[in-house]
């Protein structure tokens, strides 16, 4: 299963390694369509593919880490 989404992460998360932490802890496969970073917020567009189950999981671990997760079409 392949989801569009926007992540937007909030300043206290801006020095780790989100991105990489999800690739890590859940079987999905992000690609990077678009990103941008100030100081004060970052966000991300991207393609994560994965199996429902884990991308539900990876979604339900972004939204504790207080990471705004936009599903596009």
């Amino acid at each position: 299963m392949k989801v569009k989404v926007e992540l937007t992460f909030p300043r206290e998360l801006k020095n780790e390694p989100v991105i990489y932490q999800i690739i890590t802890r859940f079987n999905v496969v992000p690609t990077i369509l678009e990103a941008s970073f100030t100081s004060k917020v970052g966000w991300v567009y991207l393609i994560v593919e994965g199996g429902e189950g884990e991308l539900k999981q990876m979604f339900d671990y972004l939204a504790s880490r207080n990471v705004i997760v936009d599903k596009r079409s």
